[in-house]
């Protein structure tokens, strides 16, 4: 490195750590903030990254990191991060519907990472769910794979990352409000509540050209700066199952009976997570009926592989109850107004954590953020006009990914936690498409490595078309006879494709405004 960029670098570094001042000031050293800290400090910006407690987190979700994460995250120069926290490699999933099951692997890509579609009537594109659960290590053939592991290492290995970059520095103190300048507005920096060695408390200054905040799902920022509030309709509630025998192994399992969705994976090479949907004022999970421990145990249970049985009720043998998180859905909201600062990551947008996409969706917005941002495109981050441009075209060119991860959580969902006859219908029709082989795009979009949102109407609506037919054969059943039922088949398809409509429609619109 040549002696005036080092000069340049330790000046920089002196002026974060002794005048709270640097190009780019980020709020939150979580998943979103540390990637884009990372992501800016490569391209030579100077940047304070705050956080208020830099302690392992605790959370239950942001555990699975879907393929298409995985390689934005080695776009930004990350993928160590992965390694030395007892990782679990993830080859797709496993979906058990009332007893029966289909193993639905992540697809063939090419060497250019495109998917390769595969015809459902050959070999190895259906089958059971022991042989589908092989396909991640087949000869001459390239599936990509997803990871899991425990959230709180993780995180710890992109903060270490982030203190190890020369263009970084780190403080540990709790933002309180933004900063803004008292002529036109324009955020300067944050205020902050610092926590001395001896616990006395003094207030403290960041100042940035640019402010980035990442203050995670339950902003303090978010009706400040988008005026937008999360939409709940109900909470995973979580066990860590330990030695769980669970075939096939290195799949995500989602469990649908007469329960609510359950979602199961590997997070270490002991533990399992076991994440379980609790609608709101869920009447089986009233107190009268046991609370949430007593809807586990009396009819999330039953409907559970009896191999799982024993580790879910070892896990509820301390009495408590289980640790939960909402289930938010969040759509983006254009950030044109508020000069100087950003409302980025699960604070700006949040989906259904079913289909496991939301790192997917920060690592590559950060990917994508970076390249908007960088110097030879915005030299001077202090630039309001440059910096509203950038947001521009960030909120349209995101949405190729964004838009599908997010639709299709909350229509799959939907889907799963079917509460009536039509939904039910639908959900049946998507196992049996999933039978029938018909996997490998509607996993790709899944995974992240599908960037067309036509593709996820045209398989949505399939779908829905493999239900009413089912559904038709239902209603008449195998004699001439049925023919009298048809009108009354008919009427239901109707109902079945505006169901469909009314799931899908609403939140592509959204996604795509």
């Amino acid at each position: 490195m040549p002696l005036k960029t080092q000069e340049a670098q330790r000046e920089a570094a002196r002026r974060r750590q002794e005048h709270h001042e640097a190009d780019v000031v980020v709020v939150g050293a979580g998943v979103f903030g540390c990637a884009v800290a990372f992501a800016l400090a490569n391209q030579g910006r100077s940047v304070i990254l705050l956080e208020r407690w830099l302690h392992e987190p605790d959370r239950i979700v942001g555990e699975l990191l879907q393929p298409g994460g995985r390689e934005a995250l080695k776009k930004l120069g990350l993928e160590k991060c992965v390694d030395d926290i007892d990782a679990i490699p993830c080859y797709g999933y496993h979906v058990m519907y009332h007893g029966d099951d289909v193993v639905i692997p992540y697809p063939i890509v090419d060497a250019n990472g495109k998917v390769q579609v595969q015809n459902p009537q050959t070999e190895g594109s259906n089958g059971s769910a022991e042989k589908k659960a092989l396909l991640g290590g087949e000869k001459n053939q390239k599936r990509p794979e997803g990871v899991s592991f425990h959230h709180g290492r993780f995180i710890m290995q992109l903060r270490k990352a982030c203190a190890g970059h020369p263009n970084i520095t780190i403080f540990e103190t709790t933002v309180l409000e933004t900063i803004p300048d008292s002529h036109s507005n324009q955020i300067l920096g944050v205020k902050t509540r610092t926590t001395l060695e001896g616990g006395q408390k003094k207030e403290d200054f960041f100042f940035g050209q640019l402010t980035i905040i990442a203050d995670g799902y339950d902003s303090k920022f978010r009706k400040q700066l988008l005026g937008s509030t999360p939409i709940v309709r109900s909470k995973f509630y979580a066990l860590e199952l330990i030695d769980c025998p669970f075939p096939p192994s290195g799949f995500g399992h989602v469990i649908i009976g007469n329960a609510f969705p359950v979602l199961m994976y590997q997070i270490g090479t002991h533990e399992t997570r076991a994440l379980i949907d609790v609608p709101e004022k869920l009447e089986a999970a009233s107190p009268k009926n046991g609370g949430v421990r007593g809807y586990i145990t009396n009819v999330v249970l039953p409907t559970l592989p009896e191999s799982v049985r024993p580790s879910v009720l070892a896990a509820l043998a301390d009495g408590r109850i289980p640790k939960s998180m909402p289930n938010s859905w969040l759509p983006a909201t254009k950030q044109v107004h508020h000069a100087g600062v950003l409302l980025l990551g699960d604070a700006y947008n949040m989906r259904h954590p079913l289909t496991g996409g939301g790192m997917t969706v920060a690592f590559n917005d950060v990917v994508t953020l970076s390249e908007l941002l960088h110097p030879d495109k915005v030299p001077n981050l202090a630039d309001a006009e440059a910096i509203r441009a950038a947001m521009k075209e960030f909120s349209w060119k995101r949405k190729s990914l964004t838009s599908i991860i997010n639709v299709l959580a909350q229509a799959l969902y939907s889907l799963f936690a079917a509460d009536d006859a039509q939904l039910r219908a639908l959900q049946r029709g998507c196992f049996r498409y999933f039978q029938m082989g018909y996997t490998d795009e509607p996993v790709g979009l899944m995974a992240g490595l599908i960037h067309r949102p036509f593709v996820l109407a045209y398989h949505f609506f399939t779908v829905a078309f493999v239900a009413i037919w089912l559904n038709l054969c239902d209603v008449m059943g195998g004699s001439v006879w049925g023919l009298w039922k048809l009108p009354l088949g008919l009427v239901d398809a109707v109902l079945i494709l505006w169901r469909a409509c009314v799931v899908f429609l609403p939140v592509l619109w959204r996604e795509l405004m």
